[in-house]
């Protein structure tokens, strides 16, 4: 029993220890993202669960020996730990606000806007995994394209209570390294807010990698933002105010639309639908697709290979500019919309100075508005669950969309 107890106690207590402190260098980058995720963004569930595992241990064993008291002693402070990572998460509150009102061109206020939770309740944290929401009526695989490909179809979300007649549309587009994922998957939390608030949200699917070769991605979105743009009306949403989003891949791709509006090598056979946005939230994004060892190599050449073998089907070598032309960070004009960048401190799939150097270069030239958040003890795709970190954010980004909304209709 002590042993058990002891070796229940040590993972948790690396589970915190990873949080805190990862490792950042391939492969134990992945490692560490792949080991706590999860636990790292439900620090208060994991305090729970060890703080009643130390005690339930502590009683059941009658001899307090050196391994009880090694078992005790690391359950407590684990159990610290987490109270403490609960703080932090917390934290992210004043600092998603503090980004919002440092932005440039100055501070983005939602005037009349109530800022408290319309979905994200406290019970709903408790349970943290965003199940489906009766009052929210999401409106299935819709085909964007018309060519009945399984990948080329979207998802509208509503809600079913005083559903939008002209309601402000945010389009979300899912991450997986270019090659997995579902747009049933991931951004849940802050599509079921906007949509709980009047917004029409679109969650849209695209070809995937090693199958599909690049452009393909971006051409697809750009095909769904085309869709959205002549049909949405249809569904309740305002076609002249349409903002889009994702995580990781799904950043990286949001980033692209919002910098290249109208391009036509990657809107073939729709060049003359305007598929500009009104404003960009990327999560993550991969910003930087060239490797570069000050932005998306600085964790190994794990990326760099990946792109070439399975997204891009090319080399830097071969065709480096093709590369440049994919990274947002290389594509930013005075004419770049609104952005509300994110990004976790201790990402160990994207390096933080991915985001820092594309909020310096935006910063530089854009002529419209730049927020940025950084959180700390932060992890790659730490939105997926319905937790005290993504509730802070999602509200930020309601902040952030509302006000710019505000600014476009005045």
């Amino acid at each position: 029993m002590p042993w058990v107890s002891l070796a229940f106690v040590v993972v948790f207590a690396l589970g915190a220890l990873i949080t805190v402190a990862p490792i950042r260098r391939e492969p134990f980058s992945v490692l560490c993202f792949v080991a706590v995720a999860a636990i790292g963004e439900l620090p208060v569930q994991a305090a729970v669960v060890v703080l009643a595992g130390t005690v339930a241990f502590a009683t059941a064993v009658p001899h307090h020996g050196g391994l009880w008291w090694a078992a005790l002693l690391i359950g407590l402070a684990t159990t610290a730990v987490y109270v403490a990572l609960a703080v932090v998460a917390h934290g992210s509150g004043r600092l998603v606000s503090a980004s919002l009102d440092d932005a440039s061109g100055g501070p983005i206020r939602a005037e009349g806007v109530d800022l408290r939770p319309a979905w994200a309740t406290w019970w709903r944290l408790v349970i943290a995994i965003p199940f489906r929401f009766h009052r929210i009526r999401r409106i299935r695989n819709l085909d964007y394209a018309g060519d009945g490909l399984h990948r080329h179809a979207l998802d509208v979300l509503v809600r079913r209570t005083d559903p939008p007649e002209a309601g402000p549309v945010l389009v979300y587009i899912h991450g997986g390294a270019w090659m997995i994922g579902d747009k049933r998957e991931q951004g849940i939390p802050m599509l079921h807010e906007l949509a709980a608030r009047g917004w029409v949200c679109v969650a849209i699917n695209y070809r995937l990698s090693p199958k599909a070769t690049w452009p393909d991605h971006v051409v697809d979105c750009k095909c769904a933002l085309a869709w959205v743009r002549e049909n949405i009306a249809e569904y309740g949403g305002d076609p002249s105010f349409v903002a889009v989003s994702g995580g990781s891949a799904g950043g990286h791709l949001a980033a692209l639309l919002a910098l290249t509006p109208n391009e036509p090598e990657w809107q073939p056979g729709f060049e003359d639908v305007d598929t500009s946005v009104d404003a960009c939230i990327p999560f993550y994004g991969v910003h930087d697709v060239t490797g570069d060892l000050e932005g998306s190599g600085a964790h190994g050449t794990g990326l760099a290979d990946l792109l070439q073998r399975r997204v891009m089907k090319t080399t830097l070598e071969g065709d480096r500019a093709a590369f440049e032309r994919a990274s947002p960070d290389r594509r930013i004009t005075s004419a770049a919309p609104p952005m509300f960048v994110v990004q976790g401190a201790n990402d160990t799939l994207v390096p933080n100075r991915v985001a820092r150097r594309f909020v310096e270069r935006l910063r530089d030239v854009s002529a419209a508005p730049v927020a940025y958040v950084e959180l700390p003890c932060t992890q790659h795709a730490f939105d997926i669950l319905l937790t005290i970190r993504s509730r802070h954010t999602t509200l930020g980004v309601v902040r952030f969309l509302e006000g710019i909304r505000s600014r476009a209709i005045r």
